[in-house]
């Protein structure tokens, strides 16, 4: 038989699995959001004296967006599944 307390603690570990999902989804569109606000007039200033292109803010958050995609690849891989 299940204590109270142990059903309890596993319906906590659903809820933060549950929540954790949801924030993996939210990374990547913030992320890619983020990397269109970044990207305004001041930042082609600020590009003309770097000498990488893979510098500054609409990269890094292009990127983080990209590594953050593989829970919206695993939830479409799920609904055609």
């Amino acid at each position: 038989m299940i204590s109270p307390m142990d059903a309890m603690a596993g319906d906590g570990v659903v809820a933060a699995r549950h929540l954790a999902r949801w924030l993996a989804l939210a990374a990547t569109p913030t992320f890619a959001i983020m990397a269109v606000v970044a990207g305004g007039p001041a930042d082609i200033l600020c590009a003309a004296g770097r000498s990488s292109v893979l510098g500054g803010m609409v990269p890094m958050y292009l990127l983080m967006s990209a590594f953050h995609s593989a829970a919206w690849l695993r939830l479409l891989a799920e609904r055609r599944g």
